[in-house]
């Protein structure tokens, strides 16, 4: 089943279930989804194209919850932390520390890198490994910390 149709179910049963957080967070990232799909021109995004889309509205939601934090909104901070809460439900499982330092480790090792300056190298060559499964900030230090 594909985000898509899976998010279709997901906003019916939130209505069914009068749950208006759900349904709105799942109208926002259908939405988002859907004006991708129209910016590239296709009928309908691969897996990989939603969950970039996914992704990026989790980041965007992320960065948002940093900022309420710092400005001491915290009735929009637990709002963003429900958001969030809802779209970590369709981002697949995310890798442990372990896990991800193993692949970064070994993505070093395939391009032959070993200074900071092949660091753009490595994220290239990584980061569709980790796409989705890891948080990108997280892949960047443990590069840095890998090529140092």
């Amino acid at each position: 089943m594909s985000l898509l149709q899976r998010l279709n179910q997901d906003m019916i049963q939130a209505m069914k279930n009068k749950d208006n957080l759900s349904k709105t967070v799942i109208r926002m990232v259908k939405s988002s989804i859907q004006n991708e799909a129209i910016k590239l021109g296709k009928d309908e995004l691969s897996e990989e194209e939603e969950l970039t889309v996914l992704s990026k509205e989790l980041k965007q939601r992320k960065d948002s919850l940093q900022e309420f934090k710092e400005a001491g909104r915290d009735d929009l901070v637990e709002k963003l932390e429900d958001e969030i809460k809802v779209l970590q439900v369709y981002m697949p499982k995310q890798l442990s520390e372990e896990e991800l330092e193993e692949i970064v480790i070994e993505t070093i090792k395939e391009v032959n890198a070993d200074s900071k300056k092949e660091m753009g190298k490595v994220m290239s060559a990584l980061m569709p490994k980790v796409k989705g499964k890891a948080d990108g900030s997280k892949v960047n230090q443990l590069v840095q910390k890998h090529l140092s």
